[in-house]
């Protein structure tokens, strides 16, 4: 065995040891559960940064089957996940791809696991998981108004209330999912990047500034199909055609409201405004959503920082 061979090896056992002790840490201390999967991906990602895919892809299958030995069933499915998506992130770097184009790859790999988990429950044992949390969380607050209400209280609006605002977060669900997912992504490369850094004694990909982000011009007129199809079509409530529209809509919404936000701070860098008033008209951007979604509009659909350019 040559020395390359031995050393992927070396470092494959000890990627699987970090990752199988990170896994047993969540497990048996419940309130370390969050920081700890901030780096579950890092032992996959500082592995595929270094070595060929697929030897990657053989960490992954031996990561799966360790766990499962040592924590148990349930623990394939962490393995698998975290697995895939710190392969996707390290590969991407690896491939010389932009930080961002990592996050997204990363993201997209979180989600589909999660969604072939979703599938596979439904399919395999007929288990629909986002259904059992609704149901889960529908008992609780039953439960709570109950309490309440045996101690003399009306409780009957606010159970109404609540259960209206579960049901429109049960409606939007997917997008919430991909959103907190993407935000969950972020603050995974936050903490893993400075320490792959500084373990592989190597420059990795930066951010580019914020105020140079754009979206590809034919977002707006998948926004406007989906704007002109909810304002023609009149969807039966609770179809799958109806639930597919409303998130497509609070999606595209919420791309706009990011493209807005990214014109405030272009604008900002070119008047030489200070990063105070930048990160208070950032607050003001999400809080007022409307105004930052239409200046978002006109900036995609009218090439506003180009035309504020060449007036500069």
């Amino acid at each position: 065995m040559n020395n390359s061979n031995t050393l992927r090896l070396t470092e494959g056992a000890m990627m699987i040891v970090v990752f199988t002790l990170l896994l047993l840490i969540a497990n048996y201390i419940p309130v370390l559960v969050l920081p700890v999967s901030l780096v579950m991906t890092l032992p996959f990602m500082l592995y595929s940064i270094k070595h060929p895919l697929r030897y990657s892809l053989i960490l992954i299958a031996a990561a799966i089957g360790v766990t499962g030995i040592v924590s148990g069933f349930l623990s394939v499915f962490a393995a698998l996940i975290y697995g895939t998506t710190g392969v996707t992130i390290g590969w991407m770097i690896q491939q010389g791809k932009s930080k961002l184009a990592a996050l997204a790859g990363g993201t997209i790999a979180f989600i589909a696991n999660m969604l072939l988990l979703y599938l596979g429950a439904i399919l395999l044992f007929g288990i629909n998981l986002i259904d059992g949390l609704f149901v889960i969380i529908n008992e609780s607050l039953n439960q709570s108004l109950d309490m309440v209400s045996g101690m003399g209280s009306d409780v009957t609006e606010v159970g109404e209330s609540i259960r209206q605002s579960l049901q429109v977060y049960e409606l939007l669900f997917p997008t919430l999912f991909i959103v907190t997912t993407f935000i969950f992504m972020w603050f995974v490369f936050l903490i893993s990047f400075p320490i792959a850094k500084r373990l592989l004694k190597k420059e990795l990909p930066s951010f580019e500034p914020f105020r140079n982000l754009s979206l590809p011009k034919n977002v707006i007129w998948y926004y406007l199909i989906v704007l002109l199809t909810t304002l023609i079509a009149t969807p039966e409530q609770g179809t799958t055609f109806a639930f597919m529209l409303v998130n497509l809509q609070l999606g595209f919404e919420l791309l706009m409201i990011f493209q807005g936000l990214a014109f405030i701070h272009f604008y900002g860098h070119l008047k030489g405004w200070n990063k105070g008033l930048l990160v208070i008209l950032t607050i003001l951007g999400v809080l007022i959503n409307p105004l930052t979604r239409i200046l978002g509009i006109i900036d995609l659909g009218f090439d506003l920082r180009k035309r504020i350019s060449v007036k500069k």
